[in-house]
């Protein structure tokens, strides 16, 4: 692994600044989302009279609001949050019920995939599968039938997202048993959810609530895998082998600077400024963006808009002699072509 002491000084001067959270600007920006977020849900709730093409319409900017407070989440795991890291566990803990999240066991698998991000040498927990031509190579054709079959968006942003949010996080069975703190977490938030369940089935109805919420966490779940998505896979996104990768490069070129509309940012809680994130989680979402501002060696940063997002959805193998992430197509191309030289 590539660092040094000058490299982790450099950055921690230009970061530091920016380090630490602020406890009332949380509070508030926690506070008067988790208010929209109920609003949106009780205008739906109460659209169920007038027809379900209301509420489904509805969901969609709930989705969004669902998502926001994901990223709130998201902070208080980074410890970025509230100064009080036990603030910071029960909030993401109470938060973790809404996205089907464990907060504990997601928060120590995240801290993995921020730890080796780009790593070929140790692709684990919180990353989505991605292997190199000369592995897909080798595989045998149910093992490539599988592969393709996950990595298409269809499934990927689909089932596969439901999937990992409904069912996966309800029993993580890849996750050791000796990780204790976290199968808790798993089990906790297992038990407020059946709560919540029951409330509904004495209150208004199972479902009503099933028809309220179900479309919420779908949309959520399709929105939040695209968006972690093309925050790491694109076609020139930075992958090495151990003895070649280096922590502060591959916060920089093998995380995105996913630009996007104002509102979008906003529900997004800046989480596209992912580069700086990735420099350093320390850095609350409220800060995100006049870090990259006022340093320009951060405008280095692979930029992304909503189009280039599309485009990197076929990309599937990562080429080592190119360098690079391509599609099926273009391995079946290449392939052709050497059959041919």
């Amino acid at each position: 692994m590539k660092l040094n002491r000058e490299q982790v000084r450099h950055w921690k001067k230009v970061l530091s600044p920016y380090f630490g959270p602020d406890n009332r600007r949380s509070a508030w920006q926690m506070g008067y989302t988790a208010v929209l977020f109920a609003g949106a849900w009780a205008l739906m709730y109460f659209s169920l009279a007038v027809g379900y093409w209301l509420t489904l319409l509805l969901s969609v900017p709930t989705a969004g609001l669902l998502m926001r407070l994901f990223m709130f989440q998201h902070d208080c795991g980074h410890g970025s949050y509230f100064k009080s890291r036990r603030l910071a566990c029960v909030t993401g803990s109470i938060i973790g019920v809404l996205t089907l999240t464990p907060y504990h066991y997601w928060r120590k698998t995240h801290a993995i995939h921020h730890a080796h991000s780009g790593n070929l040498d140790l692709r684990t927990f919180g990353d989505i599968v991605t292997i190199t031509v000369r592995e897909y190579e080798a595989m045998s054709w149910m093992q490539r039938l599988g592969y393709r079959i996950y990595r298409n968006p269809a499934v990927l942003f689909g089932p596969g997202a439901a999937f990992h949010f409904l069912v996966k996080h309800r029993f993580p069975w890849d996750v050791p048993w000796t990780w204790r703190r976290e199968w808790q977490s798993v089990w906790w938030t297992n038990a407020a959810i059946a709560g919540i369940l029951a409330a509904a089935w004495f209150s208004i109805g199972i479902v009503p609530f099933l028809m309220i919420q179900l479309p919420i966490t779908l949309i959520a779940c399709a929105m939040g895998v695209c968006l972690f998505y093309v925050q790491h896979q694109f076609e020139d996104a930075y992958w090495h082998w151990q003895e070649d990768w280096n922590y502060y490069d591959a916060a920089l070129h093998g995380s995105s600077f996913l630009k996007l509309p104002k509102v979008l940012q906003w529900f997004t809680a800046n989480i596209g400024l992912h580069h700086v994130h990735h420099l350093s989680a320390r850095i609350p979402n409220y800060r995100l963006q006049r870090c990259h501002d006022e340093n320009p060696e951060l405008w280095k940063a692979p930029m992304m808009t909503l189009r280039d997002g599309l485009k990197t959805l076929r990309l599937a193998l990562w080429d080592e002699g190119r360098r690079k992430l391509i599609s099926f197509g273009e391995y079946r191309r290449l392939r052709t072509a050497a059959a041919r030289s």
